[in-house]
């Protein structure tokens, strides 16, 4: 388990801002009208209509099945919606050339994937997908995005597959960081965690949300999460949203009754752990 004194974790605030947020939902990021998505003739999406709120923490929720992943991977084009529209900055997301498309928009994967060499080259292949095919970072830029990401400069040095996966998530985050994006979407990055590990990742992203005005659109598993980060929540079952809105009003206030009824098995099953 990673923990500041074993890891080299730069140590970050314990406890994330607990006080109302309150999220502009009239600047969105990605509008999404009608979107349905069939594969294998299966319905995935079935007519979903959202604004993803610019410059907020996005969380995804929902039983599994709901379709959380396959909608967060229709932002940035890994796949494309069966029919309806998909909007990023007020433009049609086909719109855009998907290698463009990708730097702007970041993908965080559950599984954190380490290419073969040290950290700092796993930074300076994602700086290659920006610039010339010989472009590596400066130290300091390596010192600056690993810092941000909560690790140690001296992380640079480490061969990557000697990692722990809290840390080679942190080096996913980082080498996500690299081509400056304007939005982070992040893959239940702490599936794979242990709980403790995983709060202080979650802690990372709200802070560097914080820091930078990031937008991150998160799917996640754990509600604990989407209360101690998110500014807006997102309630998915059987491909539809069933609810929306303000986080603090979606996790304490929640209109629908299936919106509730998910909400109070995931307390019960934490407070059973």
């Amino acid at each position: 388990m990673d923990t500041p004194a074993a890891s080299g974790v730069t140590p970050l605030p314990t406890a994330v801002d607990p006080s109302p947020r309150v999220v502009d939902e009239s600047d969105a990021v990605f509008r999404l009208h009608d979107v349905r998505q069939v594969r294998g003739g299966k319905g995935i999406l079935d007519g979903v209509s959202l604004d993803v709120p610019r410059a907020g923490f996005t969380a995804l929720i929902g039983p599994s099945g709901s379709g959380k992943t396959s909608l967060l991977r229709l932002l940035n084009r890994l796949d494309d919606p069966t029919s309806g529209t998909i909007e990023f900055s007020a433009r049609p997301i086909a719109d855009y050339p998907v290698r463009a498309l990708r730097r702007r928009v970041g993908f965080v994967f559950q599984t954190a994937v380490m290419f073969a060499g040290t950290v700092r080259d796993n930074l300076d292949i994602a700086r290659r997908f920006v610039a010339e095919p010989s472009a590596t970072l400066q130290e300091r830029e390596v010192g600056e995005l690993l810092e941000l990401v909560g690790l140690d400069p001296a992380f640079a040095s480490r061969q990557a597959a000697d990692l722990s996966g809290g840390e080679k998530q942190r080096v996913a985050l980082a080498r996500a960081l690299v081509t400056k994006p304007e939005v982070l979407l992040l893959d239940e990055p702490t599936a794979s965690l242990d709980p403790e590990v995983a709060d202080r990742l979650v802690h990372t992203l709200a802070h560097l949300r914080e820091c930078t005005g990031l937008t991150m659109v998160v799917v996640t598993h754990r509600l604990h999460e989407a209360r101690l980060a998110a500014t807006f929540v997102v309630m998915l079952e059987t491909g539809r949203v069933i609810e929306s809105g303000d986080a603090t009003t979606v996790m304490n206030h929640a209109v629908h009754e299936r919106t509730r009824a998910f909400l109070r098995a995931g307390e019960e099953g934490r407070r059973s752990e």
